[in-house]
């Protein structure tokens, strides 16, 4: 399956008919497709606005994106070209084209807020594309950010102490940039100049004032500001005063655009193609063109019924079919290098117990590497029964591989021995010590056998006992010997026959006691990977938390330095609440331990000393 995309041209992914959202099938065929990492770029904005030109920029083509030349929208949906990342070797970059928003053809405007909060919740970088300048006009037309509180779910189920749902986008919403067409004015502000960031940054403070109007035009700063903690802004001279060579841009030979709107097309494509992240979700899930095929059809199937797209929902989603393929993908490489590894019969059981720990170990690592919310450990407990039966067929593979071989050899051996029987080769004076002599011979070349496996003892054991009765017919017979001899071999042969019982018996004992041993080192070695799992995902929560928290204490500096107290003194209650979540989560370090006991310990057979093994294990972690 091909990990990077040819795509020669840009494809539908989200349709538009009707006001109604569908998602074209042959789009997620082509995400399917991709096992990389993705870089997604959307860009949204006003129909007519050049969204479509600088997109095609991105893939380094003039043409691709439709353009448009008229009054009327081009695009329609969402539209995707996925190109080969041009920095980044092992990523693919994504590119979704929106249809214009404000179109006066649409008959449902929430239509357009649609657009805009699937843009938002698929990209890693949202790029808002306007014309002339960032003024009150521009704030008013971006309206749908305010909205987004309203078509976005953090959680499905939010607790009743939980402070408002929205507050958590920060940890998962894209990279905001504002791009500016067409920019007449001068970058400067009090008569200094400034960069286009600040300029930005000084459009989005606040109006001050309590009246209704004051406060409806603060809504979509304040949206922007809590919502998106990194934001750029580039403006851009009109590439070309000719209106008709306009209308085809894409046809406009390089040397005859605009130097700075040449210059200004370059860093914001480089910047994008240097800073845009890849796509991830909240705990750091890294989103493929596989992943990211699989959220397209959970929000947009939310949005046809009825629904409000919810990231927890998504994510949930998402685990399921990841970690089934994490367990197919772990159980699968088990097997094969169980396959790759064992020769049968192993001449020891250590030998394929330790063959087994190796594989299980690498399969459990490559399990805990491509699954997440396996909150309650479900997948993993599958996989570990998945391994376990593939182990007891691979030791009774091992078994009955040894017998069939030993049998083969002893049969062989044999073969003369059953011969002379049948001969009355024995049944003379004195052939009850050529018999023992002959059976002797065939036991020392037996034994010369190298890699008998297993079931060497007790294949010739039963061989043995399958002699028995031939060996008392023989020495009874035998006139050579007195009745006491008799008596004595008689005893002797009893004797030998019960110390080679216990011999086996003590066999059976020790390789019941290597498997106890193998389990409970097999054990240690899967609690290690869990908890260094656990571990990493609590730091990237913590890490997630603590961006969360950074970007709330910036918000509300700002509002105190713009004279905004008392919006400043509202947010106390969110950072508080947030500061108690991120100490709870840091000092919690005995909860997923006594998490992972309890699932290692469903994993245990019931009635067997491994539950206090697994106790006994995580003690002196717990102490830690």
């Amino acid at each position: 399956m091909a990990s990077r995309p040819n795509m020669m041209a840009p494809i539908c992914l989200v349709e538009n008919n009707n006001e109604q959202l569908s998602v074209n099938q042959e789009a997620l065929e082509i995400l399917d497709q991709i096992s990389q990492p993705v870089v997604v770029v959307a860009i949204v904005g006003l129909y007519r606005t050049g969204k479509s030109y600088l997109m095609n920029q991105l893939a380094g083509q003039n043409h691709g994106f439709p353009l448009g030349s008229t009054v009327q929208s081009e695009t329609k949906g969402i539209w995707m070209w996925c190109v080969p990342h041009p920095c980044k070797p092992d990523c693919t970059l994504v590119l979704l084209d929106t249809e214009g928003l404000g179109d006066v053809e649409k008959g449902d405007p929430k239509n357009d807020s649609w657009i805009f909060a699937l843009a938002v919740l698929l990209s890693s970088s949202f790029v808002y594309n306007s014309m002339s300048t960032i003024n009150h006009q521009a704030l008013e037309q971006l309206h749908y950010v305010t909205e987004l509180s309203e078509l976005i779910r953090a959680k499905s189920s939010p607790t009743p102490d939980e402070v408002d749902d929205s507050l958590e986008f920060v940890s998962f919403f894209p990279d905001f940039i504002w791009t500016v067409r067409d920019f007449t004015l001068e970058l400067k502000l009090n008569g200094h100049p400034i960069t286009a960031d600040e300029y930005l940054e000084n459009a989005l403070k606040l109006i001050p004032g309590r009246n209704p109007k004051a406060q409806i035009s603060n809504l979509p700063r304040e949206c922007i500001r809590h919502f998106f903690p990194k934001r750029k802004c580039f403006v851009f001279d009109r590439p070309i005063n000719d209106k008709e060579l306009l209308a085809s841009i894409e046809k406009v030979a390089d040397n005859q655009l605009d130097p700075n709107f040449k210059e200004q097309t370059k860093n914001f494509c480089s910047y994008i193609l240097t800073q845009a992240r890849t796509k991830t979700l909240r705990k750091g899930i890294t989103i493929t063109g596989k992943r990211l095929r699989t959220l397209v059809v959970t929000y947009v199937d939310a949005i046809k019924s009825g629904a409000v797209p919810c990231l927890e929902n998504a994510v949930t989603t998402l685990a399921q079919i990841e970690n089934s393929g994490a367990v197919q993908k772990a159980a699968n490489h088990y097997s094969e290098q169980m396959a790759q590894r064992v020769s049968f019969p192993t001449d020891t059981l250590q030998e394929l117990l330790y063959q087994h720990a190796a594989c299980e170990r690498e399969a459990i690592a490559i399990f805990l590497e491509n699954s997440f919310k396996d909150d309650n450990q479900e997948f993993l407990q599958n996989l570990v029964e998945i391994i376990k039966d593939k182990q007891d067929k691979f030791l009774l593979q091992n078994e009955e591989t040894s017998v069939k071989y030993c049998q083969d050899k002893l049969e062989q051996f044999s073969k003369s021995l059953m011969e002379s029987i049948s001969a009355g080769i024995f049944s003379v004076p004195g052939g009850h010590k050529l018999y023992m002599e002959t059976r002797k011979r065939i036991e020392q070349d037996y034994w010369q056998v190298p890699r008998k496996g297993v079931k060497a003892n007790e294949v010739l054991q039963r061989f043995l006992q399958s002699q028995a009765a031939i060996e008392n017919s023989i020495l009874q017979a035998d006139k050579a010997l007195t009745d006491g001899e008799k008596a004595m071999a008689v005893e002797r042969a009893k004797k030998e026959a019960a110390e080679k019982e216990q011999e086996l018996m003590r066999q059976k004992l020790q390789e019941q006691q290597q498997q106890m041993e193998a389990q409970k080192r097999s054990l240690e070695e899967n609690i290690v990977q869990l908890k260094e799992k656990m571990e990493k995902e609590r730091e990237t929560i913590v890490k997630e938390q603590n961006m969360m928290l950074e970007h709330k204490l910036k918000v509300q500096e700002d509002l105190l330095k713009e004279g905004f107290k008392k919006k400043s003194e509202e947010m106390n209650a969110e950072i508080n609440h947030l500061k108690n979540v991120i100490d709870t989560t840091q000092k919690d370090t005995t909860h997923w331990i006594e998490k992972a006991i309890d699932v290692i310990s469903m994993l245990c057979v019931p009635g067997k000393p491994i539950h206090n093994i697994v106790r006994g294990i995580f003690s002196p972690m717990k102490k830690k």
